[in-house]
């Protein structure tokens, strides 16, 4: 059977740990390694893991490949998505990206601006909550600094609306669930309501980058 931690990348060779033939042991500094290189692919050459990050890094890490004696010891729950919150430029999308390929057989997510989805739904109207809001495997880019949504004159909270929908097949069927914020807790209560923010608290686990993190795109 194929070595499912091994990847390969442009001629390269990349091995993330050992595999027995029935468990995987990840070690982290290699999957650091193929994370960097990765994301020189995907983002150019000036792209870099900052050591500071790898703190953070560990935790999503762990999660995304459901070392569960971490995860316990980070009380992140599994079952949950992943809200990734942080100020702007620090990483968060690029991380997120980047994790779908460090387990190549699992299932892959598609990582979709929030604004996209507000601008389709001014287009077509409820069918684009009636889209996000069900069964696909997504994560929402930048939360809560899209437009109010507007379709025949009448104004909606898109987003917030849609999250309410993916709480409803979270709680029915463990639909999972990822977002990126650039907002805190009590921001996102703003923008959606304490309906939604609770429903959230439930959905995800909160990690979040330092709040004095650098924007790294400058």
């Amino acid at each position: 059977m194929n070595n499912p931690c091994k990847i390969q990348e442009g001629g390269m060779e990349y091995i993330l740990g050992s595999y027995d033939g029935k468990k995987i042991t990840y070690e982290f500094p290699k999957m650091l390694e193929y994370l960097d290189a990765k994301g020189k692919m995907v983002y150019g050459k000036d792209f870099k893991i900052y050591k500071k990050d790898h703190p953070l890094l560990h935790k999503l890490c762990n999660y995304y490949i459901r070392d569960h004696k971490n995860c316990k010891r980070y009380q992140l729950d599994i079952s949950k998505g992943l809200l990734l919150s942080g100020p702007v430029g620090c990483g968060k999308t690029s991380i997120l990206k980047l994790l779908r390929y460090l387990v190549p057989h699992y299932r892959s997510y598609e990582v979709i601006p929030c604004r996209n989805i507000v601008f389709g739904f001014n287009h077509i109207g409820y069918k684009t909550i009636e889209d996000y809001g069900g069964n696909g495997f997504i994560c929402f880019d930048d939360m809560g600094v899209e437009p109010t949504g507007r379709f025949f004159g009448k104004d909606c909270n898109v987003i917030g609306e849609i999250m309410l929908s993916r709480y409803e097949l979270y709680m029915e069927y463990g639909l999972k669930t990822h977002a990126t914020t650039n907002l805190n807790a009590e921001e996102l209560e703003d923008r959606y309501g304490t309906r939604v923010r609770s429903r959230m608290r439930e959905m995800f686990n909160l990690i979040a980058f330092d709040t004095n993190s650098k924007d790294k795109r400058r």
